[in-house]
């Protein structure tokens, strides 16, 4: 007699064929999602759905109780449909909440030369804005990154000379191309008298004499003979080949129009070190950034969109030293506030005069003080004028009247 076949065993037969199934499957995915991770290529997807290129510079300075710490930290967002492009200087004593440890200290003190990430994504988070890429430069292979550029033009006010160091600091006044060590040397001292804000303007001025000079020297970076010795000189988070076409990206910023920042804030010692408390519980940095990625993305309208806007600051209140602190928060978005005064009575409302007649430009200032009241009083010039604000019949782009509904940050009145 046959015998029928077993059920049971069928059915874990086709129970275990449909698991190894399974685990194939499961498998054959996580080999596809393993290679488009390693594939992923975040400056191709930038430019590929038109984003802002975000990169982290970072300049490592001496060793200080035995740790490594940024001399000077950067970050350029590049907006490559425009060429258009802004820096924004993160300073070390920055005081926060740092999310790796839990308390209010410097930004810089959860610094690991071991591992930028941690670094990158707490300026990402301070700034309110992704970041792509990190590059990092110690003292030392910068010396050599600008010898194999074969120097950085600065612009030296006034001759310095320093005789107690060693080696001694001196330069001679005028425009000077630095080598590595002069860069060294330029970037690490500080006169007696010199204040804090004036070696961080030095530092900045030198960062876009830097990023010049790559752009200015691209092509011959790219030559393979040199392109491996100059990829040599810098810690970043991508390959060789990344990196020379994000540097390719580089040189095609308009550096006329880039702007340099910094994050405004308070001066104060809190648990016996002095911390940058930055404005507005770090709000307004997030800000700045937004104002300034829709800067970077506008459209440019002809010659008006290569150009810096000018601003009036008038004060219709009652409020001692107002239009200055408004002119300081203005200056951190980028504008550049040729004077500020008095109003000629006292105002209610706060009042935008659009001079340039440009409703988009108008509208973007506005929505740095939440006001809409918005008057049009153009002012017609010939073309060569727009650029020229020292225009006997030009003064401003756009005046702001403070009024009475201004409470030194937002107009709160509508």
């Amino acid at each position: 007699m046959n015998k029928r076949p077993s059920l049971v065993h069928t059915s874990k037969r086709d129970t275990s064929v449909f698991f190894l199934l399974f685990i194939v499957l499961l498998a054959g995915g996580g080999i596809i999602a393993g290679a488009m991770f390693i594939n992923y290529d975040p400056l191709q997807e930038a430019l590929a759905t038109d984003q802002v290129i975000d990169t982290l510079f970072i300049f490592e300075g001496e060793h200080q109780d035995g740790k490594v710490k940024p001399l000077i930290t950067f970050v350029l967002m590049y907006y490559p449909a425009t060429k258009r492009a802004a820096i924004f200087d993160i300073p070390g004593q920055a005081g926060l909440i740092l999310k790796g440890i839990d308390r209010v200290d410097r930004i810089d003190s959860i610094y690991n030369p071991e591992n930028i990430e941690v670094y990158k994504n707490e300026v990402a988070s301070f700034i309110g804005n992704k970041i792509d890429y990190s590059i990092v430069y110690n003292l030392d292979t910068l010396e050599k990154m600008v010898d194999l550029l074969e120097g950085v033009e600065l612009f030296i006010p006034a001759p310095v000379e320093m005789y107690d160091g060693n080696p001694p600091v001196l330069f001679a006044s005028g425009l000077c191309r630095l080598d590595g060590a002069k860069v060294r040397s330029y970037l690490t001292y500080k006169l007696p008298q010199e204040t804090d804000e004036a070696v961080n303007l030095r530092r900045q001025r030198f960062f876009y004499a830097f990023i010049k000079r790559l752009g200015e020297q691209n092509r011959i970076l790219k030559q393979k003979s040199i392109a491996k010795v100059y990829h040599s000189f810098m810690k970043v988070n991508m390959n060789e080949r990344e990196r020379m076409r994000l540097f390719d990206e580089f040189s095609n910023i308009n550096m006329e129009r880039v702007s340099i920042q910094s994050v405004a804030g308070t001066t104060r010692e809190v648990s016996g070190q002095t911390l940058l408390l930055p404005s507005y519980n770090g709000n307004l940095i997030k800000e700045v950034i937004r104002q300034t990625l829709i800067n970077l993305t506008s459209p440019a309208e002809g010659q008006l969109g290569d150009r810096v806007y000018t601003v009036e600051v008038l004060n219709g209140t009652t409020t001692n030293g107002l239009a200055g602190k408004t002119a300081e928060l203005l200056r951190g978005f980028g504008y550049d506030v040729i004077s500020i005064g008095n109003a000629d009575a006292i105002y209610e409302n706060t009042i935008i005069v659009d001079q340039l007649g440009y409703q988009v430009i108008a509208q973007n200032f506005g929505d740095i003080i939440r006001c809409s009241n918005i008057q049009v009083k153009t002012v017609e010039l010939e073309a060569d004028a727009v650029k020229d604000t020292g225009n006997v019949n030009y003064k401003s782009d756009l005046i702001l009247i403070i009024g009475g509904d201004f409470n030194g940050r937002y107009v709160t009145g509508g």
